[in-house]
């Protein structure tokens, strides 16, 4: 398998994991060049790694899988958000409405959401207070076929810059793949019909939820090597905020894992074709839809009604998770 890791030059967030990558792990320099910059390459556990720079702002880099050959993609950059938490996120990316930062309008990207959890996982067991690690809902580009999942340091350039957050990242990535087995790394295209959703019922074991002293989810005695890869089933998530609280349980407290995302302010945008593509560039394809029942304001109805009328499988939040 080839993995992909790729920062933008201009990025402080980016530059600063590119540098804990290469001083933590024998990467190699090879004699090929990306973007006239340094290609390194780093083997872990019959993976091969590359680390890219590329020199255009990686949001609007679209079809970046055409010029590079790899299975996954993982963008390794900033997180900005306003209020300034200090955090270390991990997200799928597509658009549910208009292409304002980067990727096509109404359209996502492919995910592959063991690999996700694999990561999500590790980021979890080694981030260190302040910074909480947490799952995004989907958003901005760039557009490509190849899944890809963007790795974040947010959300200042205090922690952009901070070494210590660039070397979980560095580390959390790295560890991640190394225990990531599927190879099924491509996207089934063909014709699905609607029943198909419902043909297979799932058998949810719940899990007491652990919660540390900052309020991040943890993992009990680090027991996701305890989950048979190969029986984790995907989910797709409808609604709550862009911080998504209901994802973080999915990957660190159950044996599903979650693919897209669609946070509460993108309900507006969702329908039919929406939902299934959510599901459809999940791999493995998205099984069921996780509603975050608490999270769905007005578009509850709407939404409800699509899945019914499509005989899409669904289960209300409050009902998955042990309380």
């Amino acid at each position: 398998m080839n993995i992909a890791l790729v920062c933008w030059i201009n990025d402080k967030a980016g530059m600063n994991i590119k540098e804990n990558l290469i001083n933590s792990f024998e990467f190699n320099e090879l004699e090929e060049k990306f973007d006239n910059n340094s290609i390194y390459q780093y083997t872990i556990n019959n993976k091969i790694i590359k680390l890219y720079t590329i020199n255009s702002q990686h949001i609007f880099t679209d079809d970046l899988d055409k010029k590079i050959d790899a299975d996954i993609f993982v963008f390794i950059t900033t997180h900005s958000a306003a209020e300034g938490r200090p955090s270390l996120t991990v997200h799928p990316i597509g658009n549910f409405g208009k292409a304002e930062k980067g990727g096509k309008e109404k359209t996502l990207c492919s995910t592959n959401s063991i690999f996700l959890k694999k990561i999500f996982i590790e980021l979890n067991n080694n981030a260190k207070e302040p910074y909480e690690a947490t799952m995004e809902g989907t958003h901005h580009g760039p557009y490509m076929e190849k899944p890809v999942l963007f790795v974040e340091i947010g959300s200042t350039e205090k922690e952009w810059v901070d070494k210590d957050a660039g070397k979980i990242i560095a580390k959390s990535v790295i560890n991640g793949i190394g225990k990531y087995n599927n190879t099924n790394t491509m996207i089934n295209n063909s014709t699905k019909k609607n029943d198909n959703y419902n043909e297979k019922k799932f058998n949810k074991k719940n899990s007491k939820i652990i919660i540390n002293n900052n309020g991040n989810l943890k993992n009990e005695n680090n027991n996701e090597s305890k989950i048979d890869e190969n029986k984790i089933e995907s989910l797709f998530i409808i609604g709550g905020s862009h911080y998504n609280h209901v994802a973080n349980k999915v990957m660190l407290k159950s044996e599903f894992a979650a693919g897209h995302v669609c946070a509460k302010y993108n309900l507006e945008n969702l329908n039919e074709a929406l939902i299934k593509e959510a599901m459809e560039k999940t791999i493995p394809e998205s099984k069921f839809v996780l509603l975050d029942w608490k999270g769905l304001g007005k578009e509850k109805a709407r939404i409800l009604e699509i899945l019914e009328k499509n005989n899409i499988e669904f289960q209300r939040s409050d009902k998955f998770f042990e309380k």
